[in-house]
């Protein structure tokens, strides 16, 4: 049996490669729009939903916390699935939803994401918020890049990995 007063960590991670040069496909990451400037030559993110893999790993940490699965079993996986073309803000809210009326409470989130570009310094408040807001228990963001180790530093894609606190 589960103690009413729980309090449980969840792990969550999602790694996305960018698209095609040329393909124009915007970017999203931590629930905003990236535009041509801040992307640093990168285009947006593939994958069946907007690729948003700060979002993505998010839904897994706090799926994770309350023993309710991972983004695949909660949206499904591929283009036919339900998280097709769904925006992370969007998922992040359904998460919030399903945790909450299964009487789980987000305390709170940390995510950091792994990549070269875009920067995500000059963002970061505006990301927390965005991310916060969706989710509607506060998220913060930290971000690295690999020294030019692996996919993420030969720019051929980007990852997040987040953590999340949750009560009962």
């Amino acid at each position: 049996m589960t103690d009413p007063t729980a309090v449980r960590i969840g792990q969550g991670f999602d790694a996305h490669r960018f698209a095609e040069s040329g393909t124009h496909k915007p970017l999203w990451l931590a629930c905003l729009r990236w535009v041509d400037d801040e992307q640093r030559g990168v285009e947006g993110i593939d994958g069946d939903s907007d690729g948003d893999v700060a979002a993505h790993a998010v839904v897994d940490a706090v799926l994770s916390a309350c023993g309710m699965g991972d983004i695949g079993s909660m949206f499904g996986v591929g283009a036919d699935s339900m998280g097709a073309g769904m925006h992370g803000d969007h998922m992040l809210r359904l998460v919030h939803d399903r945790v909450t009326s299964s009487g789980w409470r987000v305390i709170n989130v940390s995510v950091s994401i792994v990549g070269n570009a875009p920067r995500i310094g000059k963002r970061r408040q505006e990301a927390c918020e965005a991310m916060t807001h969706a989710l509607g228990s506060p998220v913060t963001i930290t971000a690295t890049t690999t020294d030019g180790m692996g996919f993420t530093g030969r720019g051929e894609g980007i990852a997040a990995i987040a953590t999340a606190l949750v009560s009962r």
